[in-house]
């Protein structure tokens, strides 16, 4: 049995509120910026809101952040995927993402994207979807892929990061 107290995750788990904290601050005040830029006659709002249903809303929410949740889980936490190219594959997701999901919720993705806009401008119409939404995604994004990724390996052994680059390098070189 294995009931030893393991302060690094204590600590991991202790800086979970202070990344939303810090989300939501930023959100907050990137919007509050906005809005004292582009004040005028038409108050534009940055935020999200549903031009479809809400249900349409939702099932679009919670797909797009499942890709984007199921490509980060592949590209950053797993070996056998390139890391330096991590960045094309989660930037040409969301990429995609926003041209499926833009015009109709305007591809949040993200809770605090959206509650950072609504809280400067008070605007709360269907907040619900945008926060329950990409929450059920990104577990489940996270869970499949995991899911998908079975192995008897530990986590240590599967997260070892390999550069494509350094191997190119040293298969690249013949000395004669």
């Amino acid at each position: 049995m294995y009931w030893a107290f393991n302060i690094n995750q204590l600590i991991e788990t202790l800086h979970v509120p202070a990344y939303i904290s810090a989300q939501l601050l930023g959100a907050t005040l990137a919007s509050g910026t906005l809005k004292l830029i582009f004040s005028g006659k038409h108050d534009q709002f940055s935020g999200n809101l549903a031009t479809g249903s809400n249900l349409q809303a939702f099932v679009l929410e919670f797909i797009v952040t499942f890709f984007l949740m199921f490509t980060i889980s592949g590209v950053a936490t797993d070996n056998r995927a390139i890391g330096e190219l991590a960045g094309i594959a989660i930037g040409s997701t969301l990429l995609v993402n926003v041209l499926i999901s833009g015009p109709i919720t305007g591809a949040s993705m993200n809770p605090v994207r959206s509650l950072g806009p609504a809280f400067v401008h008070n605007e709360y119409r269907g907040i619900w979807i945008f926060i329950l939404s990409p929450i059920l995604g990104a577990v489940a994004g996270a869970w499949v892929y995991n899911t998908v990724r079975y192995t008897n390996k530990s986590v240590r052994e599967i997260t070892k990061s390999a550069s494509f680059l350094k191997e190119a390098g040293r298969g690249g070189r013949q000395t004669v």
